[in-house]
């Protein structure tokens, strides 16, 4: 074989390490991996337990409590999302692949960029199709720096009126919406983080909510051509997922060894309320 040094499992664990790295929406913290457990095949599913919250009560000194039984409230996540990706390479082309450096290496990182990119667009639809209703803000143009901040505040309040943790809230946007906050001076402050944000264009924070850019943003619910900016904490949504086939074989009929792998992931809003969201359209204010 032209691939003699091929080690499936490092390559199937770098493959996947990469993906992580890429992940906007599926990226811990935005997600939680609770529930990430062994996925060994396809057509699996995950139970996630969700707890009940405790009773609160007065306490009497001597007198017993009234307590209450410790109980959760399953879901079920099916990992039913199956993507699969090849690349033939013929023993003609052996020279000029072993010239090229890590051919494999970079086969992998290219594949874990498409990998994402699927990925992040499938729990973006998620976040859309769980949200809580009465926590999307109805379609909402604007173009100015000033309103894009305001915005942010505005789905952090709702985060805060539905008691979502303060410690961890992001949004995610779409490019024109950052560059937005980019040129807003509160986004980019004189301090630590704003020099980040000045220096790396990658991601900020606006009223104490981490933001995050990504081209995977869902299209929104209204007529216009407007995008989904959500904010959220990790709680809202579960994602599982795992390379679970990563292999080279030799094709029969071909000087010719196939590299192709399996991704299998699933996703769910579990804590609805632990997201909110705009339908915004860029564009100026009606």
């Amino acid at each position: 074989m032209a691939l003699t040094n091929f080690i499936p499992e490092v390559y199937a664990a770098s493959v996947l390490t990469a993906l992580d790295t890429q992940l906007a929406y599926g990226s811990l913290g935005v997600c939680n991996r609770d529930n990430e457990g062994d996925v060994s095949e396809y057509g699996g599913s995950v139970v996630i337990n969700t707890a009940a919250d405790p009773t609160i009560e007065d306490y009497v000194p001597y007198q017993d409590m009234i307590g209450g039984e410790a109980s959760t409230s399953p879901q079920t996540m099916p990992l039913d999302q199956l993507k699969a990706w090849s690349l033939d390479l013929d023993d003609a082309d052996r020279a000029q692949a072993r010239d090229s450096g890590d051919f494999v290496g970079k086969i992998g990182l290219r594949a874990a960029h498409l990998l994402a990119k699927t990925a992040d667009a499938y729990i973006a639809g998620q976040m859309a199709a769980g949200i809580a209703p009465a926590n999307v803000t109805a379609e909402t143009s604007f173009d100015t720096p000033e309103a894009a901040y305001d915005a942010i505040v505005d789905l952090r309040t709702v985060l805060s009126e539905n008691d979502v943790p303060v410690d961890g809230r992001w949004a995610i946007v779409p490019p024109a919406f950052y560059a937005l906050l980019l040129k807003d001076p509160r986004f980019v402050s004189g301090d630590a983080l704003g020099a980040q944000t000045r220096s790396t264009g990658v991601v900020g924070s606006a009223a104490g909510v981490t933001v995050i850019e990504s081209n995977q943003t869902p299209d929104g619910p209204g007529a216009g051509a407007g995008k989904m900016i959500f904010a959220g904490h990790a709680v809202a949504t579960t994602y599982v997922d795992q390379v679970t086939k990563v292999e080279a074989v030799r094709l029969p009929s071909q000087f010719t060894d196939r590299l192709r792998g399996l991704h299998v992931y699933g996703a769910k809003v579990v804590r609805p309320t632990a997201l909110a969201a705009l339908d915004w359209v860029n564009g100026p204010a009606a």
